[in-house]
């Protein structure tokens, strides 16, 4: 179930940035790759990991930036 609510958040984060719809895009998108990244850690799949996990600082840089 993780994978699907993290699925539909990604593409929802996608399509807001093609609309540029500004800082949603990235709430969005960067919930859904933390879903992805928990998915990864209880599967023990380390290509998920490494694909969603090294996303997490760049989404939290714009997480930040929107902040200030």
């Amino acid at each position: 179930m993780i994978k699907w609510i993290s699925t539909a958040l990604v593409l929802t984060g996608i399509l807001l940035t093609n609309l540029n719809i500004y800082p949603l895009n990235i709430y969005f998108h960067g919930v859904g790759v933390i879903g992805w990244t928990i998915a990864g850690f209880l599967f023990k799949d380390k290509a998920i990991l490494v694909n969603f996990g090294l996303q997490i600082p760049l989404f939290a840089l714009g997480f930040f930036k929107t902040i200030i």
